[in-house]
């Protein structure tokens, strides 16, 4: 009998045994966390820097079929519409930023012709870090007469 006892307490974790994995579990999660959260807020960056590119291509499309840049009532939602000068829209889909916000469109814009802007993570302008601003003529491979 003894020797069943025994092998009853050899089976399993002690409740302290499991509280220090767990601890050690959280340790872990944490400090990936605090060093992976940099790395995702420059990827959120670079893909709004992406894709106000590519708004400044269609904007650039725009400008060489109409003459013209969408004015300021038109805006971005502009570039999406088919017409008989364009038959399949510029841009498929109304563009967000990665934080599911519009980008801002200004014409005429404070460097150029126009001025696409994303307002970071807080949705605001100016900041630093995550909620600095991504400005199209900030962007250092612009296209043409906007794009810097």
């Amino acid at each position: 009998m003894c020797f069943n006892r025994r092998a009853r307490r050899t089976r399993g974790f002690s409740l302290i045994e499991f509280t220090v994995v767990l601890a050690l579990i959280g340790l872990l999660a944490g400090i990936v966390t605090i060093s992976v959260r940099p790395m995702l807020t420059r990827g959120k960056q670079n893909a709004a820097r992406a894709e106000i590119a590519s708004i400044c291509q269609a904007l650039e499309q725009f400008y060489s079929i109409y003459g013209r840049y969408p004015t300021n009532d038109e805006g971005l939602p502009a570039l999406r519409k088919s017409t008989d000068r364009i038959p399949d829209p510029l841009l498929t889909q109304d563009p967000k930023d990665p934080w599911n916000r519009q980008y801002q469109y200004n014409q005429p814009g404070r460097a150029g012709p126009y001025e696409v802007i994303c307002f970071g993570a807080d949705g605001r302008e100016g900041g630093t870090g995550a909620d600095a601003d991504i400005v199209s003529w900030d962007l250092k491979e612009g296209s043409g007469k906007g794009g810097k």
